[in-house]
């Protein structure tokens, strides 16, 4: 299994309230690759020119978070609410710990497994979901019948993949780039536009 790409060196978060705060990285845990500085920076720039730099009123799911850039980066532009989900307990201990040292009120960190907390979910409907899950483990053909349930009519979904993506026809691709190995881009699930 490779080491995540940053080893011990900590991340930063790249903009808002928060920015150039580290964030540790624990490099123990499997499977775990900080989405980098460049693409966080790219992807929150589609996010503001979209909704017109307001992310007050904006609820966000981040399904896989790891190390937590991608949510703390939202909190950090003044989303409304981020909804962080992670099972391995090391990087449950460190989002926690970033949460509580950065006093973010609006973040909140649930421990569980991805499709488990989305088969859990209740009348919860989010701006945004993030799915940068561990690559090739398949987690994504398991993940896409989950997502229209729990969008708003506008809501997005952001995805990182470590093969060029190919959602299901239902979702139209907004955005998309490839930086180093990795593919991303920002979609919306057709059927809930008017």
């Amino acid at each position: 299994m490779k080491k995540n790409p940053t080893g011990n060196k900590p991340i930063r978060i790249v903009a808002g309230q928060y920015r150039r705060t580290p964030i540790s990285v624990p490099d123990d845990v499997p499977g775990l690759r900080p989405t980098p500085d460049r693409v966080r920076e790219t992807l929150f720039n589609w996010l503001t020119h979209l909704w017109a730099g307001n992310y007050s009123d904006k609820q966000i799911l981040d399904l896989f978070a790891g190390s937590g850039a991608l949510g703390f980066e939202a909190a950090s532009r003044g989303a409304g609410h981020v909804q962080m989900v992670e099972q391995d307990r090391r990087a449950l201990a460190a989002l926690r710990a970033l949460r509580d040292k950065l006093q973010a009120q609006s973040v909140r960190v649930h421990a569980g497994d991805a499709l488990q907390v989305l088969g859990r979910m209740d009348a919860s409907r989010f701006d945004l979901v993030l799915l940068d899950p561990p690559f090739n483990q398949d987690w994504l053909p398991r993940l896409w019948p989950q997502l229209p349930g729990i969008l708003t009519e506008d809501g997005l979904v952001y995805v990182e993949s470590e093969a060029p993506l190919s959602p299901p026809p239902e979702f139209e691709v907004i955005r998309q780039d490839k930086a180093g190995a990795v593919h991303y881009g920002l979609m919306q699930f057709a059927a809930l536009r008017k």
